[in-house]
């Protein structure tokens, strides 16, 4: 971890928290539905679970403002370098993930999981994408240059989206011009089918929004590092973020906030409540120390290593679902046999994600406890 960034606990418990929120929302237990707070909103609409994907990119453009004072120090070809070398590394990681465990079982025997079917993009995918382009961005222009682009950003997709969509419905799952774009690029086989058809909820044309948040949490991290951890450092995050919200709730008549389309509205309002939340753990922590019996440690002991722990989150449950226990995978043996027999219901579920959630975070303390932090 970047020695710097220890002066500002309240960013390293905001990613911590995001990350433990991420892992949580990510794995329900099975066997009964989860609270609906713990689901993404259907379609347009939004609901707590919806603000965890642009935090995540959010704490990307805070540990940004940390990192990338280095890059003054270097030459271009460097900065360069460095920049698509970490992009490629954090694309092929997320493509991997979703190709794990490369091969399926039938019939007893093992068949190499087929390139032709696996997804492109994805989560991490998204964010090596974001990082890079708000990279440069920051790097190589000013900052009023970046603003005038990250606003240029929200107003394109809209008219593309408009434009392009289906003239019918623009703004459905199915008429797009996102997914007329990713059909294109990828072919339908290569999309995510979570949604019950070929849909990218990361797609390359959503990425240009979803590059704002990086922004948007680089120059917050950027501002807490210039003015501090005072009274004024707070007022100025949180009004900044009630206006952000009060915008997104204006656009949201005509735009919709839309976390699967990733809308413009849906930029606006995810990046006014983190900088509401950065502000409020900024009171609480840096200016009012509300930290007895060191409850920050949990989250900043996850935050230390967000990238493998959140890899971890993602694979884990994996294999233990191939094995076999009384005719169903063990995943689903452990939730009925254990949570839903328990705390039947949402509340099981919940339970199991939080106890996956703890696993996590003991691999995140072994870690820590080691002083092995891994980066890309």
């Amino acid at each position: 971890m970047d020695k710097s960034s220890s002066r500002f606990l309240s960013l390293d418990v905001f990613r911590g928290m995001t990350l433990c929120f991420m892992i949580i929302v990510n794995t329900p237990g099975s066997g009964a539905a989860a609270f609906s707070p713990l689901e993404h909103a259907a379609w347009h609409g939004f609901t707590p679970t919806d603000l965890v994907f642009p935090s995540f990119l959010f704490a990307v453009g805070n540990a940004m403002s940390f990192s990338m004072k280095r890059y003054q120090e270097m030459g271009n070809a460097a900065v360069l370098s460095k920049i698509f070398r970490r992009t490629l590394l954090i694309f092929l990681i997320g493509y991997l993930m979703y190709w794990f465990p490369f091969f399926s079982t039938s019939g007893g025997h093992f068949h190499l999981k087929p390139i032709a079917h696996t997804r492109i993009m994805g989560v991490l995918q998204r964010i090596a994408l974001c990082y890079c382009f708000a990279s440069l961005m920051i790097h190589f222009l000013s900052k009023q240059s970046v603003f005038i682009l990250s606003g240029l950003f929200l107003i394109i997709y809209w008219i593309i989206l408009l434009v392009y969509g289906n003239p019918a419905d623009p703004l459905s799952m199915t008429g797009n011009a996102g997914i007329y774009l990713d059909k294109f690029l990828f072919g339908v086989d290569h999309l995510y089918h979570g949604e019950g058809i070929p849909f990218e909820p990361e797609g390359v044309l959503s990425t240009l929004p979803a590059i704002v948040n990086v922004v948007v949490g680089y120059y917050a991290g950027k501002f807490i590092q210039q003015k501090g951890k005072g009274y004024d450092t707070t007022t100025k995050l949180l009004l900044t973020g009630c206006l952000f919200i009060f915008l997104a709730l204006c656009w949201n008549m005509v735009f919709p906030i839309n976390k699967k389309l990733w809308t413009s509205s849906f930029v606006l309002v995810t990046t006014g409540l983190d900088l509401v939340i950065l502000s409020a753990l900024i009171y609480a922590l840096e200016i009012n120390n509300w930290n007895k019996g060191n409850w920050a440690r949990f989250f900043t002991t996850m935050g230390k290593n967000p990238l493998p722990i959140y890899v971890l989150s993602e694979i884990l449950l994996i294999p233990v679902s191939m094995i076999m226990i009384s005719g169903t995978n063990a995943v689903d043996w452990i939730n009925t046999a254990f949570y839903q027999t328990i705390a039947p219901g949402p509340i099981g579920s919940l339970l199991f994600a939080i106890s996956f959630m703890l696993i996590c975070w003991l691999v995140a303390y072994i870690l820590d406890k080691r002083k092995i932090y891994i980066r890309v």
